[in-house]
């Protein structure tokens, strides 16, 4: 099972990560658990500067922007 965290404050970019990244692990069939992080200070764990991010597996993927569909996949497989 796929551990997904999504970092970020609650923005617009925050919630579309989130939306965008969970269709891209239905659509490859993937069990997963995703959980939300708004706690900055959790941020620093992952050297998180810029949100939102993205946490795979305890991996840090991407950070500061919301990649594509076909960039998320290739971030969850």
């Amino acid at each position: 099972m796929k551990k997904i965290k999504i970092l970020g404050t609650g923005c617009a970019k925050c919630n579309k990560l989130q939306s965008e990244t969970e269709a891209a692990a239905q659509r490859l069939g993937l069990e997963y658990e995703i959980e939300k992080v708004t706690d900055m200070m959790k941020f620093a764990d992952y050297g998180v500067m810029v949100t939102p991010a993205l946490v795979v597996d305890g991996g840090l993927k991407v950070a500061g922007k919301v990649p594509s569909a076909g960039e998320l996949e290739k971030m969850l497989s």
